[in-house]
């Protein structure tokens, strides 16, 4: 996925969750929802989660340099894992901790109208900004099913804010379900457990994506498509005799080193050994752009030096 699709998806959550931020605060401190201002410290967490994400794509273009050979692709993974903490910390803590505080301290039932209005607006902010990284996940990720997309997807941005966005959605049910049974059934305290059951969300939502960059910060290969159609490529060539080993890395989305242990046919001459690993080299880079370093172990080159010793 294209770092333009991906900063479309974050544009539009942004300016999304900004707007839906400030008429949450401003419904919340006229009626005096913790529901409602636990969804609006959400928004607030939500747009700057948004700004560390393009923080983390800009700091992941830096050119390659002698402390880090292989480029900075990382640095996007981890403030994935920044945006998950805080999410877990100040989205899920805090709404966990308002909400605690209102059934503690229940505050009188006010006219529930601009709460309605709020979340009106809100699922439709949402919706928009959750309708383009839908949209945006589902054209990445070819014939696998939605979970295994999601686990198999080395760009982060995208499920981030899918995610993101779905827990505002669930949100935004759970605030209205406890604004309206709180009036419906004159009960002080429904406000205050659903602020609770948000802040849940949050922090389980945070869990999934801590969960899923920790695995791309510790190191995870192409997918199986990609070593697959590798090792056809190398298959092919005239001068293998077989592959012995495919290693991937991805040090970003679209950064991926590998390391192929060939064992080539015999009698091979050095000249036409290096012509090969150039032919290789050259083959792979034409059909797999993000494959950014390339390392060949020739056997046959350590078994010909054997050869050569003994004789």
């Amino acid at each position: 996925m294209s770092s333009g699709s991906a900063k479309k998806t974050i544009y539009a959550a942004m300016a999304a969750n900004f707007a839906i931020a400030i008429i949450k605060f401003i419904a919340a401190s006229i009626t005096g929802s913790s529901a409602m201002l636990s969804e609006g410290i959400h928004s607030v967490v939500d747009t700057g989660n948004e700004l560390l994400l393009l923080l983390g794509i800009r700091l992941s273009k830096k050119p390659a340099d002698d402390s880090h050979p292989f480029g900075y692709g990382q640095e996007l993974y981890f403030w994935t894992l920044i945006v998950a903490l805080f999410i877990f910390a100040i989205g899920g803590g805090m709404s966990i901790y308002e909400g605690i505080n209102h059934v503690r301290h229940p505050e009188p039932l006010t006219d529930p109208f601009w709460n309605y209005v709020v979340l009106g607006l809100a699922v439709v902010f949402e919706g928009y900004s959750w309708n383009v990284a839908l949209q945006e996940f589902l054209a990445s990720k070819n014939e696998d099913s939605f979970w295994m997309a999601i686990r198999a997807s080395k760009d982060p941005t995208i499920f981030t804010i899918l995610f993101e966005d779905t827990a505002a959605l669930i949100g935004l049910l759970v605030a209205f379900i406890g604004v309206f049974s709180g009036h419906l059934l004159g009960n002080v305290y429904l406000d205050g457990f659903a602020s609770i059951i948000i802040g849940v969300i949050l922090c389980g939502v945070a869990i999934l994506l801590a969960a899923e960059s920790k695995g791309l910060l510790i190191g995870e290969g192409a997918n199986a498509e990609t070593v697959a159609s590798i090792r056809k490529i190398t298959n092919e060539d005239p001068a293998v005799e077989k592959v012995i080993k495919v290693l991937t890395l991805h040090f970003g989305p679209q950064e991926i080193l590998l390391n192929l242990e060939i064992e080539f046919i015999e009698d091979l001459e050095t000249e036409e050994l290096a012509i090969a690993v150039e032919r290789l080299e050259t083959s792979i880079s034409s059909q797999h752009s993000e494959v950014q370093n390339i390392f060949i172990e020739a056997k046959s080159i350590s078994a010909s030096r054997k050869a050569l010793d003994v004789s």
